[in-house]
């Protein structure tokens, strides 16, 4: 194979998941077992967070955390924090896509699985599943960009996402059901 091939071939843009783990769960049910027997319907409150860190040269961890607090009759039936990871790399992909990427494709390949492990963790507390919603993570890096954009305008230079080594995705979106 002649040299400019081989360079073709490893010039290549290369994305591939690596791994992917829960990196951090809890549980906590302080008015058990009290509340175990309430009929009331529950109030569900939810907030998730994006983050990217890098590890090596092309090698990223992007972290999903949800946390999901669940109260009945304003006493705390459970709470339920988890963080989902992947390990990500991405070779040869050209700077202005890789914070897309780290914000927008790589939680929705880990979203999935924090989903699962939340209902999981839910379920083995002793209550119904929370099934999370379905997330556009398209939109809440949108609005990321937004913000900055507007915290540059009153800030006289903000850094670029490109220049850090970890950073916020997004800034928790809050949801309540």
């Amino acid at each position: 194979m002649s040299e400019a091939a081989k360079n073709t071939k490893t010039d290549q843009p290369y994305f591939n998941l690596e791994r992917i783990y829960l990196q951090e769960a809890s549980l906590e049910q302080p008015n058990s077992p009290s509340i175990l027997l309430e009929t009331a319907s529950p109030e569900v409150a939810i907030e998730i967070s994006v983050n990217a860190t890098r590890i090596q040269d092309e090698i990223y961890q992007v972290s999903v955390t949800a946390t999901v607090t669940t109260t009945i009759k304003e006493r705390v039936a459970f709470l339920v924090e988890a963080q989902q990871s992947g390990i990500f790399t991405l070779r040869h992909i050209p700077t202005e896509q890789v914070d897309p990427m780290l914000g927008i494709v790589c939680p929705s390949i880990v979203y999935p699985y924090l989903r699962a492990n939340i209902a999981d963790l839910i379920t083995r507390g002793g209550f119904a599943p929370i099934h999370l919603t379905e997330i556009n993570f398209q939109l809440l890096y949108e609005q990321r960009l937004a913000q900055a954009a507007q915290a540059a305008q009153t800030t006289p230079e903000a850094p670029k996402t490109a220049d850090i080594e970890s950073h916020p995705l997004t800034n928790g979106a809050a949801f309540k059901h």
